[in-house]
């Protein structure tokens, strides 16, 4: 009998032992994972992200077709994109807070954070909280919520694989630094007519018209003789790669009003076949360096870069080198500059 009972109690002790191993390992699985299921192995079903930095500017990404955009549709740097995506399937734990920094980090990341947002097939699946570099330089306090667990009551270490480096740098939301650069991206075939005035030198304006079958160029009201068609295309062509050189991170508001308020130096004006225009407003940018004009001049103007505003109101840094070939038409037209006038010092 006595055997019976020690049998019996052994039977439980083991069983309540394996029963309490097993919670133990399953209670650990899902702490770690809740602590650290950052990654996202299939990027392929990611079609949205959020982005909100520790200012409350937000930028939302959107996969759109074959290429990424803003939600409004506006056009984005594609290679952020893919920088972005590279970190949702290669971060990787890097290890625990120490005991006497967890809250300390923690208060910390409540008030200064990156928030991700990433979206599945249409759904939210996880937020990334991104909060200071580790002290290294080789990693990134981080948090998690996702949708299989809640939100992580505490953050860890996390770290790209196989980069040393922060993760911050790849998640900004200011639009300036997601701009895409493309202005043009047009074939020939698709251009229906293209308006340049000149207002400090109007000899130079002109105008390329499709009209019916033909292809023809005015300067200014007067239609222009013994055209080289060859000349012709090879203008409408430059408007296959036209790209902006910076965003604008100098002017403030104020000095953009006060620069709109003057007249532009030329607009450049192209309807598509599709009947869309796209109207371009150039403003010459001061220099405090003397500089060579094309008259051989000494002037105040930087003859390297202009401002444009684009069709959304922004304002642009673009290269004379990259835009003379699409505004300076008599390098392609037998236009009469007799009469050009000498732009003022």
């Amino acid at each position: 009998m006595k055997k019976l009972i020690i049998l019996i109690s052994s039977s439980l002790i083991i069983a309540f032992l394996g029963w309490y191993a097993s919670t133990l390992i399953k209670t650990k699985g899902k702490s770690d994972s809740e602590l650290i299921d950052f990654s996202i192995d299939d990027t392929t079903s990611i079609d949205k992200f959020i982005i909100t930095d520790a200012f409350n500017n937000q930028i939302e990404i959107i996969k759109n077709g074959n290429e990424w955009t803003e939600s409004d549709g506006s056009c984005v740097t594609q290679e952020n994109v893919h920088f972005i995506l590279d970190a949702f399937k290669n971060i990787e734990f890097k290890g625990y807070l120490k005991e006497n920094s967890q809250k300390q980090l923690t208060n910390l990341m409540a008030s200064q954070h990156i928030k991700v947002e990433i979206f599945q097939d249409g759904d939210w699946t996880k937020t990334w909280y991104i909060g200071p570099a580790a002290q290294d330089h080789y990693g990134q306090t981080m948090l998690l919520d996702s949708d299989q667990y809640g939100k992580s009551a505490k953050p860890v270490m996390m770290k790209i694989k196989g980069l040393n480096g922060i993760i911050e740098p790849r998640f900004f939301a200011d639009r300036r630094k997601w701009m895409c650069t493309r202005i043009f991206a047009i074939p020939r075939e698709k251009i229906k007519k293209v308006v340049v005035k000149h207002y400090d030198d109007p000899t130079l304006s002109f105008t390329v018209a499709q009209e019916g079958n033909k292809l023809n160029v005015y300067q200014q009201a007067r239609k222009l003789q013994n055209l080289d068609t060859a000349m012709i295309y090879r203008y409408l062509n430059a408007y296959k790669k036209i790209h902006f050189d910076l965003a604008n991170f100098e002017l403030s508001k104020k000095q953009i009003d006060s620069m709109q308020r003057a007249s532009p130096f030329a607009t450049l004006s192209l309807t598509e076949t599709s009947n869309k225009t796209t109207k371009l407003k150039m403003y010459r940018i001061k220099s405090d360096d003397h500089q060579v004009n094309d008259f051989g001049d000494i002037v105040n103007i930087d003859m390297n870069k202009f401002w444009c505003q684009l069709p959304n109101g922004q304002m642009v840094k673009c290269q004379y080198f990259v835009f003379n070939p699409l505004i300076l038409g008599h390098v392609y037209f037998p236009m009469d500059l007799s009469k050009r006038k000498r732009p003022n010092k």
